[in-house]
């Protein structure tokens, strides 16, 4: 049976404190929209429709950056989770299956989780996901008979008893698609908040006689995110997850409470990742790679037996063949470096391509922006680079070319050439002291002029 998926994006997150719609705010380099699109994405939906409301257009565009096949329904007014719900109604008339109901600011529900409540669905028209609260708090409490759930009722509306509850609601729910709609139908707002509550969909389901039940889940995949406070802790429990994941995967992490992951981050086994690395959105690393220290990586590709670093800049683009090595203080953009390429160090290499075996001197810089354009420069097979060489693009040497240290290349070099670019060096005997000695004048001039 298909599956449709709806994800509540609607909220402002006034705490947040913020012009930012709350579901775009980052964890792990991804807004919270995408960790909660890809928990439903492992269900394998057939539809996704994300409801927007606060800043539509800019959660609209985030959702079809991970989806373009989203379909969005925005929330005029925000009267509260059932009526976001029924703005979906429209999209999902008539369509068969089971719909699980998501939220854009909660980002931690894991993919097996979503597969029990389907699977519960075999048991119960209605199926919530309850967690085991530390401190319930104000969350709304799920009000049991043995296995069967009568209803929720919300912090605000609960007496004393049913505040002393420790089952608590996730908001999370799963139940066939036209049982949601004609439910949601249903729901009013007579209540302390005046809004219209989703949880009001389980009461309703039991005056029908239909079944409801409860999937309980770790209270850490229930972790919302409502304050700055909220997102820094979300972002330390991904961390901590992202980072025991990839030890027990086989990647050798040296000092892994300074490694920070993306949500896409793709590590092969026996990776070697060292101290204070920063991965951004968009990295794969293959096995046997190594990281070292204080390096920054984003929209990169390293494959087998590369290594970079310590302290270099990887940005999108850059594709790192085998056994390429990238040294220190050296910057990577857009660019190509094929097998056994050499960069050792204090260099930046931006929209170019580098042929096999190549060796890059220090201080070389492929001069790419002319102020309005980029431009590219390809250097070939074997090359030799000598340090402090400036390749104005667009520019090509061939293979095996050589460049001396200090040229500035502004014309192509053909294979096996040497090219130099300096200015003729000129020798005056004797002036230094001169010099200085006119520099220092005119610094006590100035000096003397101040005082």
């Amino acid at each position: 049976m298909p599956v449709s998926l709806v994800v509540l994006a609607a909220g402002q997150g006034t705490r947040m404190n913020s012009d930012l719609p709350k579901v775009l705010h980052k964890v792990a380099g991804a807004p919270l929209l995408h960790h909660a699109l890809q928990a439903g994405a492992a269900l394998g939906p057939a539809r996704v429709v994300v409801v927007a409301g606060h800043g539509a257009e800019a959660v609209a565009a985030a959702a079809r950056a991970w989806d373009e096949t989203c379909e969005i329904v925005v929330q005029q007014q925000q009267l509260g989770t059932a009526h976001a719900v029924a703005q979906a109604a429209p999209v999902l008339a008539g369509v068969g299956g089971d719909c699980v109901v998501l939220y854009g600011d909660t980002p931690f529900i894991r993919p097996e989780t979503l597969e029990a409540m389907l699977a519960a669905r075999a048991h119960h028209h209605v199926v919530v996901l309850g967690f085991d609260a530390r401190d319930p708090g104000r969350y709304g409490r799920l009000l049991t008979q043995g296995e069967v759930l009568e209803r929720i009722v919300e912090f605000k509306d609960a007496t004393d008893e049913e505040r002393t509850i420790t089952l608590c609601n996730s908001g999370v729910i799963c139940t066939d698609t036209a049982t949601l709609l004609s439910l949601v139908a249903e729901v009013g707002n007579a209540n302390a908040s005046g809004e219209y509550y989703l949880t009001d969909i389980v009461g309703l389901a039991r005056r029908r006689g239909f079944s409801a039940g409860v999937v309980i889940c770790d209270e850490a995949e229930t972790m919302g995110v409502n304050t700055r406070a909220q997102l820094a802790e979300a972002e330390a429990a991904f961390q901590t997850r992202a980072r025991a994941e990839a030890l027990e995967n086989g990647v050798t992490l040296t000092a892994p409470e300074t490694v920070f992951l993306a949500l896409d981050t793709v590590i092969g086994r026996d990776a070697i990742i060292g101290p204070n690395v920063i991965f951004g959105p968009g990295v794969t690393i293959e096995s046997g790679a190594e990281i070292k220290a204080f390096c920054h990586l984003e929209g990169c590709h390293v494959s087998r037996g590369a290594d970079v670093g310590p302290f270099a800049r990887l940005r999108p683009g850059a594709e790192l063949a085998e056994h390429v090595h990238v040294g220190n203080f050296v910057e990577i953009k857009n660019a190509i470096l094929d097998e056994g390429v050499k960069v050792g160090h204090l260099s930046y290499i931006g929209d170019a391509d580098i042929g096999m075996g190549s060796n890059i001197g220090a201080g070389t810089v492929t001069c790419n922006y002319d102020g309005v354009g980029k431009h590219h420069t390809r250097i070939g097979r074997r090359v030799f680079v000598g340090s402090g060489t400036m390749l104005v693009a667009p520019v090509t040497l061939g293979d095996d070319a050589l460049t001396g240290s200090g040229s500035v290349i502004t014309e192509d070099v053909p294979a096996e050439a040497v090219a130099l670019g300096r200015a003729r060096q000129v020798v005056k005997p004797g002036l230094a002291p001169k010099l200085f000695e006119r520099y220092r004048a005119a610094k006590a001039a100035k000096q003397k002029d101040a005082s």
